[in-house]
């Protein structure tokens, strides 16, 4: 429907009864496996996108803690050197790859809708997509290790170690082409964010009105569709150099072993602020609720989360100082990885400035909140540092990169996650999380983390290089190892109780009802948990804290009158500047053609490992019939999807 005229469609006040009970009608998901499977409901894949990030970040830091063991003093020899090789690059895989983004990806995923006043993300069945993708992907890459043929040369997998001369077995083929298939996912994953964001804000929130937490996933959703063809890329040469018999990576038959770094790089560091930005804008939105005021420099904020981004593409080469390039070229990317730590500090003054002119209370989520800062800031001053050319050649090989990669992607993600997990479990659930345990957990987590990495930046100084399993006695690193293991070990414990707690509070926390936190956004006016409609009218906005309108004056939103919209799934459309309502969105219902598609290209992911054309053959074709499934007619499929919830 285009061309509408918004105040002719039917309006009626949210708290209408009967009006609620249609919506679950038409809404709610399916009951038993069926709907497991086939459900497109955003708040469902979030939780799930949550839940298989945090399953991630278990295997990751029980592998990290398995070879600090090996590392902890001085010739020990727990673990052979390929075992111990497996485990670091799995470590480094699982967490950057398999936790850091999807992690950040749920929230967005549960919170999105809620926040822009929606009722759904813009394409459902991509967003099914882009979890079973997820998953089947993390499956893939896990079962090498899981059968002693873990990816062995880095998470970064720099040729020519990782050519077929060097590593014979199937593990760099399955680290290659699972990289492809997850890289599908977070793409597919990207596009539906950014659609959402253009034409699903509801009427009134106009692009200075949405959160900050938008502005970090959509920057990152923007980037990743340019950052991730060039790894996916990358990945592929590779595969084909290991089986088709090409050179791109071989200087023996005329490629470059630099193009990979380049094809990686130009990828790696914007996914650095891809899994940072939304962290930062978790920290933006939650800050200010437990200063009791709004965040100071909302805009001066949202303009430099697009500006790191944007800058984050012309940095890559920073990593890249001690392989012999032009020194025009260090130069250029010398001044830019410099120049980058500008937008960063205008976050850090803003949250520091919302704090100081704020009346803060000191809630366990605000903990986190706050000490996300410290973090940032360490970790950005190390950043800074090796942005200097003659520094990064001292220091490139050393446990001190160690240390800054661990505050910038762990620190700077980890607590602002744990506190989002604190802050909107009871959106999630409608209990609160325990206080008391929420305090054992994160001064376990603050204390561990900094006793476990910021000792790597006295290790490395000290000349510790990275990539070692182990060491001689004599060298002057066994006290600073023995801590970093300890402070390792408290850490993981802090993420147990954190874990802890989540179940404990799942089954007997205390309700909390509509709004516990007296929070400003739209989420916030839903019930806990929200209903699967999420808002029985959609909502009108006049300002970027609709529930602090009373105390902040102003114009005045409407929350609890609006359209209707109950002719089938339907959502609003607006117009992607000033959300001018100007369409009625048909939503598809339940449908198992997402998981049809995943596995089937899961099918052909294997095939290709295994070099197998017969394999290959039956997954292209799985994946034809998957994609004919999905463009047929909506009318049908709706239908036999009603058929199938009856």
């Amino acid at each position: 429907m285009t061309g509408m005229d918004y105040e002719r469609i039917p309006s009626v006040a949210a708290e209408s009864e009967s009006l609620a009970a249609r919506l679950d009608r038409l809404w709610e998901t399916a009951p038993g496996l069926y709907g497991f499977l086939a459900t497109v409901d955003h708040k469902e894949i979030g939780l799930r996108y949550i839940v298989t990030a945090f399953a991630f970040l278990v295997l990751g830091g029980i592998e990290a803690l398995v070879f600090r063991l090996q590392l902890s003093w001085s010739n020990l020899h727990l673990l052979t050197p390929e075992q111990y090789d497996q485990l670091f690059t799995m470590h480094g895989m699982t967490m950057i790859f398999l936790y850091a983004g999807p992690v950040l990806s749920g929230f967005s995923n549960y919170l999105w809708p809620l926040l822009l006043g929606a009722r759904d993300m813009a394409l459902p069945r991509l967003n099914a997509l882009s979890y079973w993708i997820y998953l089947c992907a993390g499956i893939v890459l896990c079962s090498g290790f899981a059968v002693g043929f873990g990816p062995d040369v880095g998470w970064f997998n720099y040729v020519p170690l990782a050519a077929r001369a060097y590593n014979d077995g199937p593990n760099i083929d399955l680290y290659a082409l699972g990289m492809v298939l997850l890289g599908i996912s977070t793409t597919v994953g990207a596009i539906n964010f950014i659609v959402t964001f253009l034409r699903m804000r509801c009427p009134g929130m106009s692009i200075d009105r949405v959160p900050i937490l938008v502005w970090g996933t959509l920057t990152a959703s923007a980037a990743n569709i340019f950052a991730i063809p060039a790894v996916s890329l990358a990945f592929l040469l590779l595969w084909m150099d290991r089986n088709l018999g090409t050179h791109f990576f071989d200087a023996t038959g005329g490629g470059s072993a630099l193009l990979w770094q380049h094809l990686f790089w130009m990828f790696g560091h914007p996914w650095v602020y891809a899994i940072v930005l939304p962290a930062m804008g978790m920290v933006s939105d939650g800050l200010p609720v437990f200063c009791r005021r709004p965040l100071v420099g909302y805009s001066v904020v949202a303009l430099a989360t697009v500006a790191t981004m944007v800058l984050g593409f012309g940095v890559w080469v920073h990593h890249m100082f001690a392989t012999g390039l032009p020194g025009v070229s260090l130069s250029f990317f010398s001044a830019a990885s410099i120049i980058i730590a500008l937008p960063s500090a205008v976050g850090v003054f803003a949250w520091l400035a919302t704090i100081w002119t704020g009346r803060p209370v000191f809630t366990t989520p605000f903990l986190f909140f706050a000490s996300f800062i410290i973090l940032f800031t360490i970790g950005g001053v190390s950043g800074f540092m090796t942005g200097s050319v003659p520094v990064d050649w001292q220091l490139t090989d050393t446990y001190f990169i160690v240390a800054h990669l661990h505050y910038v992607l762990i620190g700077i993600n980890v607590f602002p996650v744990a506190g989002a997990v604190y802050f909107w479990f009871p959106k999630f659930t409608g209990r609160m999380m325990d206080e008391r345990l929420g305090r054992w957990n994160f001064w376990a987590m603050f204390i561990g983390f900094n006793l476990g990495f910021f000792p790597m930046h006295i290790s490395g100084l000290l000349g510790m290089p990275r990539r070692i399993y182990t060491y001689g006695d004599g060298m002057g690193w066994d006290w600073v190892n023995l801590v970093t293991t300890a402070g390792s070990f408290l850490f993981g414990a802090g993420v147990l109780i954190f874990l802890y707690n989540v179940w404990i509070s799942h089954k007997r926390g205390a309700p909390a009802g509509r709004n516990p936190w007296d929070a400003p956004t739209l989420e916030w006016a839903t019930p806990s948990p929200p209903p699967a409609y999420n808002f029985a009218v959609i909502p009108s906005v006049a300002s970027r804290h609709p529930l602090w309108e009373d105390r902040l004056g102003g114009e005045r939103s409407v929350l609890d009158q609006g359209p209707v919209l109950e002719q089938g799934r339907e959502a609003l459309g607006t117009t992607p500047l000033d959300a001018v309502p100007n369409i009625i969105l048909k939503m598809p219902g339940d449908t198992l053609v997402p998981l049809y598609l995943a596995l089937a290209m899961t099918v052909v992911t294997v095939g290709l490992v295994l070099v197998n054309v017969l394999v290959t053959g039956m997954g292209v074709v799985l994946v034809a019939a998957s994609l004919l499934a999905w463009l047929w007619p909506q009318s049908a499929l709706g239908e036999t999807a009603e058929a199938a919830h009856d």
